[in-house]
Order: C-alpha cells, then structure tokens, then sequence
C-alpha cells in the first residue's frame, strides 16, 4: 500500500521517539510516529521506571532501620503491585493519548527505511517523509558466547522488571548497572542471589569506589558477589538452572537474569538501503544528523548512537534533533556550535548518572581515568562522606566523595557521590560541571546547614589544603 506524507517520520516511540516527535511537532511540523510495541518504550515498562519501583520500598525499609528505635517491614507483593501502578498493567492507552494531544500521528507496527525519506510498516503502508527521518529503535541486550547459554530459560531485563514475584534462587551475570540494581532488588524481596561478573569489580565505567562499595553491600545482605569470575557452561537441572564455574562448582538457581550489556537495535531497520551497515551504531554529529547519508534528512538519537546510552541522555539528544530538524525545515537559523541550541555538547564530557542500588552511586563528567587519557591537569579530591547532614541521614553512615579538578583551569570535571540517598545532590554537580563554575566561584555558594549538601564545603576545603 501506498501511505501518506509527513514532514517527519519518528521510528521508535519510546521515551526518546517521543521527544524528538515532539519538539519536530513544537516547530510546526506533521510528523508521525511509528511504534512496534508500547508507546513509552523501555524505559517506561522494562527499565526505568519498574526496576527503580521494584527498588525503592526495600531502600525506604533500610532507611529506616539505620535509625535508633525503628524497625520497619514490607509486603513484596505489594511492592509488585506498586510497580504494575507505574506501567499501567503494561497498557499504553495514556501514552497514546498524550502523544495525540501533542499533535502527533501514531501509527503502529515494524518500520522500515526502504530509501531516502521512505519508510513501510510491515503489513501496512509506506510513508514519506518531506524533510526528516529520525531513527529512535534503542538498543537490545547482549548475550555472551557462554556454552549452553542459549538452551535455557533466561530472564533479561524485561523479564526481571515484569515478574509477578521474586524467584527463591536467582542468578545475576554481569556486574553492570542493571546486574547491581536488580541484584540487590531481588535480595531484599525475598531471593536469594548470586552475581556473577567476569571482570575484577563491579560498575567497571565508574571510579573504583563505586563498584567497591556496592560490592560490600551486596555482600552484606547476602548477595554472593563472584569477581573475576566467568561460567563455564549453563544446563537445565530440574526445573532450575545449574551455573557451572570454573574449579568445578556448580550453582543451582531458578532464574538466571543475564544482563552483560546492550548494543543499538539496528539490524532490521533499513540502514542497507541508505548505504549504512545494518546492526551497526549511527554515528550521528551535535545536531543528530547521521554520517554517511547525504541530504541532511536521516537523523537518530539515543542507545542507537552510542554515545551516551542514558534514558536522560536519550531525551536531551532528541530533544537537540527533534529541534533541529524543525529548524532546518523551517528555515529558522541553526546553532551547532558548542553548548548551542542545535548541539548536544553535554554527551562529551558531562553526562550525568545514577546507580539506583543503596548505597546510591551519583556521577557526572569525566573519571579519573578518562581525565588523564584527556590529557588534562588532573587533581583528584578524595574525603569520606561524613558532614553534619548525612549523620542525621542515617547513623553510621558511610559514604565517599570524589572530585576530580583540571587545575590548569580551576574547573570541576568529574564528581562521584556514593551513599545513602546521594542521587538528589548530583544536579548541583552537573550544574557545576556543564557551567564551568569556577572552584574559587564555587566557594561562595554556601551549603545549608544541616545538609548533605554540605559534603561540597568538605571537598572544597580538602582541594586547598
């Protein structure tokens, strides 16, 4: 069938799909947006917002505990129940309904590019688009080369954030945010846990602290962390699945989450018939403007890019793309140049994040590491989390703060918070680091007392000593 023109066609329709079809729709464009599955996406109903429901009532619970005279419990099926309550029973009826309100034509189905400024829905018709097609389709997990992986039952992200209960045994592979998150999600809802990471500590892109110290408690409420540790082999044993690790011990669980990463679902997209290889990353400019399509009419934002893998990040791309494809169509001016309208500058060097185990890993910019490779003047500012507001936080807190300063500039371009209930702190930080508020400026924005915030006056003096 022959379809309809639109100034833009959004392929993908999650979170990101959804900003970069409404801010194309704020220029005053048509545009429509193509979804094979739920309106919302991923992190609506399989990330975001379920694992952070299936989180928080245990961290509220441990919250309590650490406070003298207060015993606190919890109902997980009324955690789970909760999370139904954020994913609408996995109805999207609402998220169509906003998306209509906003101007947008929803068409369901697979989408395909079939050439320049065209693409089919599968079964259906085939669309054109007068000024931009703007790729959204995320990223899908990865599953490693483990033997006999591939002839049992596993959970991945999805599975784990849409389970009806907690599992008595389960088994976690891969050490990364949604293996941590998780793991501790399940342990504090009843199952038990084993982690299993091939690398020598977990949340491996992170400052070392980090990993350290979700690793210590994990541990401490029973979740078996093996490091440097990779399977040998996976079988079925029952009605469980046996984890066989090297020197010959074997693991039994009842579900195995396998969460070793994601790469950019872009396989069946269309890329071949635009010259572009399919299943690779879009490499994209500041604007979303694909390379190696000429025209300036292919666009992607989000997982599909790689740049910066973060539902938060995602928006932000597309919030810049869907922008700039309304500019370009328009005719308005176009500003691509640093920290412009037009340019998502902030993937480089000041992506913000949040680990959403307890304690809470927060960070923003560039790690030690990544400082150094840069070749900046690096200093770093390590002091425990300890000030007035966080020993009202919680007895014996425990926490840790890291700033890492080019000194050739007096700028801030890394911070990492690890702790109970750091993730509230880290705006400041980013503000801090996309500003390039100078330290000797920074010295006069006084935290309030008491505060956790006053963990900034700490680091602050510990960079002048």
């Amino acid at each position: 069938m022959t379809g309809r023109e639109f100034d833009v066609i959004v392929i993908g329709a999650g979170a990101v799909g959804e900003n970069a079809a409404d801010y194309a729709a704020k220029a005053g464009l048509e545009v429509a947006i193509v979804e094979a599955e739920l309106l919302g996406g991923e992190c609506s109903y399989w990330a975001c917002m379920p694992s952070k429901a299936l989180l928080r009532t245990g961290h509220a619970v441990a919250a309590v505990r650490r406070l003298p005279g207060t015993t606190a419990t919890f109902d997980p099926a009324a955690v789970f129940a909760r999370r139904d309550s954020f994913t609408h029973n996995w109805d999207d009826a609402s998220q169509v309904a906003w998306a209509e309100g906003a101007g947008l034509t929803v068409l369901r189905g697979y989408a395909r590019i079939t050439g320049e400024r065209t693409v089919a829905i599968q079964g259906g018709e085939t669309l054109t688009a007068r000024h931009a097609v703007v790729v959204c389709t995320g990223s899908v997990p990865v599953r490693p080369p483990v033997d006999g992986l591939d002839t049992v039952r596993t959970w991945s992200s999805r599975e784990a954030t849409s389970a009806k209960e907690a599992p008595p045994r389960l088994g976690v592979l891969g050490g990364g945010v949604v293996g941590c998150e998780l793991a501790q999600a399940f342990r504090r809802l009843g199952s038990e846990v084993v982690l299993v990471q091939h690398g020598p500590r977990l949340l491996a892109a992170m400052e070392p602290v980090a990993g350290e110290r979700v690793a210590a408690a994990l541990r401490a409420e029973g979740v078996d962390v093996r490091l440097d540790t990779q399977l040998d082999r996976v079988a079925a044993d029952g009605a469980g699945i046996a984890l066989h690790l090297p020197g010959g011990e074997t693991i039994v669980v009842d579900e195995l989450l396998v969460a070793t990463g994601r790469r950019p679902n872009t396989a069946d997209v269309g890329l071949d018939t635009v010259g572009l290889e399919p299943g690779e990353t879009l490499t994209v400019d500041d604007s979303g403007l694909v390379d190696g399509v000429d025209g300036q009419w292919l666009y992607a934002a989000g997982d599909v890019t790689g740049r910066a893998p973060l539902t938060h990040q995602g928006k932000y791309d597309a919030r810049i793309a869907g922008a700039a494809v309304g500019a370009r169509a328009t005719g308005a001016a176009v500003d691509t140049g640093p920290w412009g309208e037009h340019a998502a500058t902030a993937d480089h060097a000041a992506v913000p994040q949040v680990v959403f185990t307890d304690p809470e890993v927060a960070f923003v910019g560039r790690t030690e590491e990544q400082a150094r490779a840069a070749g900046l003047d690096v200093r770093v500012v390590d002091i425990p989390f300890a000030v007035a507001g966080s020993s009202l936080q919680a007895d014996s807190y425990g926490g840790a703060a890291r700033m890492v300063v080019d000194e050739s500039r007096g700028l801030l371009v890394g911070v990492t918070f690890v702790g109970q209930d750091v993730a509230e702190l880290l705006h400041a930080a980013t503000v801090a680091v996309v500003g390039e508020v100078p330290l000797h400026r920074l010295w006069h924005a006084v935290p309030a007392y008491p505060t956790m915030s006053e963990i900034w006056l700490r680091l602050l003096e510990a960079h002048r000593t």
